[in-house]
């Protein structure tokens, strides 16, 4: 008779013990992800969209698209203050510059996740092409007519004439599309995530790690000498995801529709 309630109770009070739980059968079956996530680097700011495929426990294969900014380390804002209302901008800087990239990557999970109170630690490494688009920046130059007179002209940088207090501020970012050059280069990207989201099949994770991006020539960022052709970094981003029914794979949009009432 004690042998029927053992069995009773564990029937009974089994599903409810387990409700913070990952069933290890199901999670098994759904690691197949889609995440977005949005990163700052050291010079600059990246956005990364990634397709994840598990091919084993704890082992996922993934591909990835992503669109950064870059920055020259000595980038300062100014204003000219003898004109009221000035816009800012950066003084010598010749280009903006942005990358759109592709690759493919590995992910391994180090530490498990047991429940879903906890963080599960992976790392990753990505690698792939780049295309890196150069776009020169104009910006209002004071141009004196006479003496006591001036207009305002829209020019490219040109570090031999141009000095702080002859700049009003930034053109306009369209100004300069028809003349941007194009850098092909190559990215390597490493570094640890760590998943703490509460719903088995949703995903929140914070990566910290670093990359490298390597181009063909010196990218002209700024009018002087110390321009790159390697861009070394460290980032920290926030990533959110959709654990992907491989029978019925919606899209990363589905996280913000209304599910129907069952």
């Amino acid at each position: 008779m004690r042998l029927w309630h053992i069995v009773l109770f564990l029937v009974v009070c089994g599903p409810l013990a387990a409700q913070g739980d990952i069933d290890p059968q199901s999670r098994l079956f759904w690691r197949n992800e889609r995440s977005l996530g949005g990163a700052l680097n050291s010079d600059g700011w990246s956005v990364i969209y990634r397709d994840l495929r598990q091919i084993k426990p704890s082992h996922r294969y993934f591909l990835e698209g992503s669109v950064e900014g870059f920055k020259h380390p000595k980038e300062l804002k100014l204003t000219n203050y003898y004109f009221q209302g000035s816009g800012t901008f950066v003084f010598g800087k010749l280009n903006s510059t942005w990358t759109i990239g592709a690759g493919a990557g590995y992910q391994r999970e180090i530490f498990e996740k047991r429940d879903l109170g906890g963080v599960a630690v992976s790392w990753f490494g990505s690698g792939g092409a780049t295309l890196l688009f150069a776009k020169p920046i104009y910006y209002e130059i004071i141009v004196l007519v006479g003496q006591d007179y001036y207009t305002v002209e829209e020019q490219k940088f040109d570090l031999t004439i141009h000095q702080p207090l002859d700049i009003l501020s930034k053109a306009s970012f369209f100004r300069g599309f028809d003349e941007i050059k194009l850098y092909p280069g190559l990215y390597a990207r490493s570094g640890f995530s760590f998943e703490y989201s509460k719903n088995d099949r949703v995903t929140h994770a914070i990566e910290v790690g670093a990359s490298i991006h390597a181009f063909a020539k010196t990218i002209p960022i700024m009018a002087t000498e110390d321009n790159k052709q390697f861009f070394p970094q460290v980032f920290v981003s926030y990533r959110i995801g959709m654990i992907v029914d491989p029978l019925n794979p919606g899209g990363l949009f589905r996280l913000f529709r209304r599910q129907p009432q069952e």
